[in-house]
């Protein structure tokens, strides 16, 4: 069993949150390791035990770990959430128009967009609240213990592989698209690659790190949509009749049936997931307190980016616009729009998986320095972690190969609960203080009441209606089979 550090001031349980002093003692100890005889990477202690190590060493290393994982600022904070979300959401999103219709897609996403910026307020003040709290799983232990710190751990890997898969089979679509589709290479090969690709991203596993990759994914983001909403513009203008001749509507499209709506609506719920990671991301910044100017930036940004591309998406295609919306720009500029997507598509899945596997990593080895990822043991075991959570997330976007649904299904299950109901469960069981129709409490509490019946409706109706349109689509054909070839 490896020993805690605990007698220097100097947590090796792992890289979450402690006093400013222990963080000057981490920088000064990472200077001196640059200097000392860690700064080999360790070599010599391959195949050791912490037992036979130097106390001093392991205080080294532990300081050392502790500076490296509260490098974080609110700016590069905002990036990292950007690119958590932005990417999938936001080519789910016209799809998602046409379905409801232009005035309840932009009246969803706007309405939905402030809820989530509420609720993500909410989640930080819990973690400045309880700043042991480095995960939604610790969250979970606040609200109901032992029991609660089980079931959000795992609430939380499931949805993040789920995510990861979505990242997965985008970048078989994606690629597929590069291709010239035609069925000349099987898709499986392609999601194999697109996994090999999200694994090789997230080896990082520091979230300052990954985020100077988040300005990449931003620009990739951006540009991929703009180059979409240009192209189908133009199309559009230069078709018979121009613009005025797209069959958009401002109401829900002809013969929509409840579940079909609502796989709908939870595929723009997913669109604001940044809160699932929140505790983590929060865990690693320098100024914890700043968090909020991070959560407008990114909330702000997220509405503008998802209610442009939905609206003018739809707009310039009609209704046959595609999901992911890439694809509806035509075959040359989808394969424009994709090659400028990559980044996105496999960046913002790395985040994704570097959350989760911050969670597994560090409760495993809690009390070990192998936590920090700082020797070889250390990466042996966080490039192992890596390799399988990766394999799971390509599996299950080989399970379920229907874009929309897999992404409604994550919404659904999970985003409902971290980005909603559960944040509304900790206004009135961990913050308010008194009673929760004081003067004081009453706004709160009533925008908590709203983020529940928003989580709680989607947990129950979408996830039977995403259930619903799965089986539907598989037996009549209209979807591809699980883990076959599929054309490009």
């Amino acid at each position: 069993m490896a020993k805690q550090i605990s007698s220097a001031g100097v947590k090796a349980a792992g890289p979450g949150p402690e006093p400013e002093a222990s963080r000057d003692v981490g920088k000064a100890a990472a200077a001196t390791m640059m200097a000392g005889p860690l700064a080999g990477g360790d070599h010599d202690m391959v195949g050791e035990t912490s037992e036979e190590m130097d106390q001093e060493r392991l205080k080294q290393i532990a300081a050392a770990g502790n500076a490296h994982f509260h490098r974080l600022g609110w700016k590069r904070l905002a990036v990292v959430t950007i690119v958590e979300a932005v990417a999938l959401g936001a080519l789910s999103l016209p799809a998602a128009f046409h379905t409801l219709g232009m005035l309840a897609g932009v009246v969803l996403t706007v309405t939905l967009g402030f809820v989530a910026i509420f609720t993500s307020w909410l989640v930080g003040q819990v973690k400045l609240r309880h700043p042991e709290a480095a995960s939604y799983a610790d969250a979970g232990r606040l609200l109901l213990g032992r029991l609660g710190y089980e079931v959000f751990g795992a609430a939380l890997v499931l949805e993040l592989v789920m995510v990861v898969g979505s990242h997965a089979l985008t970048g078989s679509i994606a690629l597929g698209s590069l291709a010239g589709g035609g069925g000349r290479v099987c898709s499986i090969v392609f999601s194999a690659v697109s996994a090999v690709v999200l694994l090789l991203l997230a080896l990082p596993p520091s979230f300052s790190e990954v985020a100077i990759l988040g300005y990449v994914d931003f620009a990739s983001i951006v540009a991929a949509v703009g180059v979409t909403v240009v192209a189908t513009g133009v199309q559009a203008a230069d078709g018979p009749g121009g613009l005025a001749a797209v069959a958009w509507s401002a109401w829900p499209k002809d013969g929509v049936g409840f579940s079909q709506a609502f796989v709908a609506v939870s595929n723009i719920i997913f669109a604001f997931s940044f809160a699932i990671g929140q505790f983590s991301f929060m865990d690693e910044m320098h100024t914890p307190a700043d968090y909020m100017k991070s959560i407008w930036a990114s909330g702000l940004i997220q509405i503008a980016i998802y209610t442009l591309t939905g609206a003018l998406c739809y707009a310039f295609v009609g209704p046959s616009v595609q999901s992911p919306a890439l694809l509806s720009a035509g075959p040359l500029v989808s394969r424009i729009a994709f090659g400028v997507a990559l980044p996105v598509i496999f960046i913002s899945g790395s985040i994704n998986s570097t959350v989760a596997l911050r969670y597994i990593h560090g409760r495993i080895f809690r009390g070990s320095v192998l936590r920090y990822v700082k020797t070889p043991a250390g990466w042996a075991t966080w490039i192992g972690l890596v390799a399988v959570f990766t394999l799971f997330a390509w599996v299950i976007a080989e399970a379920i190969p229907i874009f929309s649904d897999l992404l409604s299904l994550a919404s659904a299950l999970f985003v409902s609960g971290f980005s909603f109901w559960i944040p509304a469960i900790m206004w009135f069981r961990l913050l308010c203080r008194g009673k929760w129709y004081a003067g004081g409490n009453l706004l709160i509490s009533l925008g908590s009441i709203l983020a529940f019946v928003i989580g709680a409706v989607t947990l129950v109706a979408g996830t039977y209606s995403t259930i619903v349109d799965i089986i539907k689509e598989t037996s009549d054909g209209s979807a591809h089979r699980p883990f076959a070839c599929r054309s490009s």
